[in-house]
């Protein structure tokens, strides 16, 4: 039911002139579809309150209530359509009414780690785009079928809004930017292991996949007890996103996966200096894919003592500089950052090893990131000790990877499995550091385990072979010529 809906949202999301890329149409879903969430969630709440003899205050105000203005229901549980708004009066209440009473949430709200200021951000954040407000009415009855009262439909709701977030990833010129594949990321946070009590953080969310997947792993990993659940909730997870669309997706992918009131706060993590950063701001863990190839202005560049215009360098400064003392990170990067030769990247090669303990670096087949045609690596590092051996490990999934061919689990299993004894084999070994040029630092991914071929023929024998083919190709053309 919840795939249909989904498709046909987006069958009415394509006929909108309002709307005209998939970018579109998860984000005119994502509103519509918080909206809905609060109002179940507001739901859950009063009938909590209501069994414990207690009184349960709505976040909103009856007028703008999704069963007042959204979906008004008649006796029978059917939409009351007599009071429904449709056409230009739905699309003027939601672009002049229910748009800035939700923005005023930003400034009324106690503090931004509340639900209220999330709302009152997420509406600051976008707009409106669907032209026609029938195609709107269209959409919110569609939204209206679903549902967030079990585990089992945030389940399958997140699954779809992950899909949604793949396909926009597809169609932007860099699929990384806003999706990372789930394997991966999944891989990742278990090489990390993040345990209950501990900080986890991503300073560059994107979509929050990292911190959706961080939850589900902390949430499997034990039986929690209530103040642990209520840690794990608002008191564990924590990210910063500087693009507004990307702010709104990361906050509904959280929820759908599971958090309340998502930590996230929309800014640009760059804009802060690294040396104010005090120990009550460090965090136990750091899972990220910050964005590459980018250029930050000169201002931004002051705040890291390693001067660089490369966003993902000055983020690698900030992740190492957060990082509580035996912190530990898995950082998603460009593998030329293994090998450049140019000062910011060396200097910064150098603080790595020396401030931390790089203990394995996994090498990303081409096709990892769909449409981003860039070749990765993953770092995972651990803070407050030199480096002394890094274990490299590169995977070879034995296929060319695309959209219909993408990076899977199985695929990862040995790495993960491998990684907790660093184990060698043929596609992995260990580098000693005190090995590395001092002068370049270069950490190039170079298997000492990859066998060239050796040419063992004579060059008699080779002149040979030449003169056979020419023979072997003169006398195909004179076949063709006898044909003609």
């Amino acid at each position: 039911m919840f795939e249909t809906a989904f498709k046909n949202i987006d069958d009415t999301l394509w006929k909108d002139a309002g709307c005209s890329s998939a970018l579109d149409y998860i984000e005119q879903t994502s509103w519509i579809l918080f909206l809905k969430y609060l109002d179940d969630y507001e739901t859950d709440k009063a009938n909590s309150a209501l069994l414990n003899g207690e009184v349960y205050n709505s976040i909103l105000s009856d007028e703008f209530s999704w069963t007042t203005w959204a979906t008004p229901k008649s006796s029978d549980g059917k939409l009351d359509y007599n009071a429904a708004l449709t056409g230009d009066d739905l699309r003027e209440f939601v672009n002049l009414k229910l748009f800035p009473y939700l923005k005023q949430f930003k400034v009324s709200a106690d503090n931004a780690n509340t639900l209220e200021y999330k709302i009152g951000e997420i509406f600051s954040e976008i707009n409106n785009k669907l032209q026609s407000g029938y195609a709107l009415r269209e959409v919110i009855n569609k939204i209206d079928e679903l549902s967030f009262l079990s585990n089992d439909d945030k389940h399958e709701l997140s699954s779809l809004y992950e899909d949604k977030i793949k396909n926009m990833g597809n169609a932007g010129k860099n699929g990384g930017e806003y999706y990372t594949p789930r394997p991966l990321i999944k891989s990742i946070v278990k090489v990390i292991n993040p345990i209950i009590g501990e900080t986890v953080y991503d300073g560059a969310v994107g979509s929050a996949g990292f911190l959706c997947e961080a939850y589900a792993h902390l949430r499997a990993s034990k039986e929690m007890s209530a103040s642990e659940y209520e840690q794990l909730q608002l008191h564990t997870l924590y990210g910063k996103e500087k693009k507004s669309l990307a702010y709104v997706i990361g906050i509904m992918n959280m929820i759908l996966h599971g958090v309340e009131a998502p930590n996230i706060v929309h800014k640009n993590t760059l804009t802060e200096n690294i040396a104010d950063i005090q120990e009550k701001d460090r965090v136990d863990v750091v899972i990220a894919n910050p964005p590459f190839g980018g250029k930050e202005r000169r201002e931004v560049r002051q705040n890291f003592p390693i001067d660089t215009g490369e966003t993902a360098y000055l983020f690698l400064q900030h992740f190492i500089k957060i990082l509580k003392t035996g912190g530990r990170a898995g950082v998603v990067i460009k593998n030329t950052f293994l090998s450049n030769t140019d000062n910011a990247s060396i200097a910064l090669r150098k603080q790595l090893l020396n401030d931390c303990n790089l203990f394995a670096v996994l090498d990303l087949p081409g096709g990892t990131f769909i449409g981003a045609g860039v070749k990765t690596v993953v770092l995972f590092f651990e803070k407050g000790k030199a480096t002394e051996n890094i274990w490299y490990y590169q995977l070879n999934v034995g296929r060319n990877m695309g959209k219909t061919n993408p990076l899977n689990e199985k695929d990862l299993a040995e790495f993960v499995e491998m990684a907790k004894t660093q184990q060698l084999s043929d596609n992995s070994w260990l580098v000693d550091v005190a090995t590395v040029n001092k002068d370049t630092w270069d950490l190039t991914v170079n298997n000492p385990n990859t066998v060239e071929e050796v040419d063992n023929r004579t060059p008699q024998e080779i002149i040979a072979e030449i003169e056979q083919l020419d023979v072997q190709a003169a006398q195909a053309l004179q076949a063709i010529k006898d044909l003609l």
